[in-house]
């Protein structure tokens, strides 16, 4: 496990928190892995009903960790982030994610796959996608549009523009906006409450809200690997990966 992962089940309740704050807990391949391997592992647990996501010090996720990301790019679907992303999307077990600052890219993309999102008043979402001359991952580019709507998804995903935790929450992404004093503590609850209640009644009815759609989400993902792998090698993602090391803005005009 990456010591910048910390997982801890405590009363049939797994809690996985990045634990990176001093990068705004971006993920790198090793964090990724460690994330599917508990994820799996909590799967077939017993001591395991419910999953709770965080982040600590106030930031859930920056997303990739661009530097890592481009020393180690992913060259087909079988690394790391494609290998965390096909475990939360399979996951079984109700899963919940408690969002504080930001929640970026996959950090976005990741709560599309979570049964229950809470988020403090100074979350912020945003999907880059575009901006990194790469194309969505996580089945968003399927999942994005059945839940908010085509037109409300393209304009996420075209402008790649932050946006809060009210805007999240109107779009049905978000559950419910908890004070951040109390947003951990209030997914805890909710996890203990659900942890309760019997487990395989949980995992039926989950499997049954997601039946129609998870085939077409393996799938899309797949499609979505493949052309993201595909697209690093671009020149327009050469630039803009180019121009965010370089801490300038991306020039696309020769494009």
């Amino acid at each position: 496990m990456s010591e910048l992962i910390r997982i801890e089940t405590a009363d049939r309740v797994t809690t996985i928190t990045f634990a990176r704050s001093e990068k705004k807990n971006a993920l790198t391949p090793a964090m990724y892995e460690a994330v599917a391997t508990a994820l799996r592992q909590a799967d077939q647990s017993s001591a395991c009903r419910v999953v709770v996501v965080r982040g600590e010090d106030g930031v859930f996720t920056a997303g990739n960790d661009l530097g890592s990301f481009l020393q180690e790019p992913p060259k087909d679907t079988d690394t790391p982030v494609f290998r965390f992303l096909q475990a939360i999307s399979g996951f079984g077990k109700p899963v919940i994610a408690a969002v504080d600052g930001h929640a970026v890219g996959v950090g976005t993309t990741m709560l599309l796959h979570c049964d229950l999102v809470y988020a403090s008043p100074r979350a912020k979402f945003r999907l880059p996608f575009v901006d990194l001359a790469v194309p969505p991952e996580a089945a968003s580019s399927y999942l994005l549009p059945r839940l908010v709507g085509p037109q409300r998804a393209a304009e996420l995903l075209f402008f790649a523009e932050a946006f809060d935790a009210r805007t999240a929450y109107q779009l049905g992404i978000v559950n419910q906006i908890v004070d951040a004093e109390t947003l951990y503590q209030h997914a805890a609850e909710r996890a203990a409450k659900l942890a309760a209640k019997p487990p395989g009644a949980l995992q039926i009815c989950k499997q049954l809200l997601r039946a129609g759609t998870a085939e077409l989400v393996a799938e899309t993902m797949l499609s979505e690997g493949e052309l993201f792998v595909e697209r690093l090698t671009s020149p327009e993602a050469i630039e803009a990966f180019t121009a965010f090391m370089q801490k300038r803005a991306p020039d696309f005009s020769k494009f």
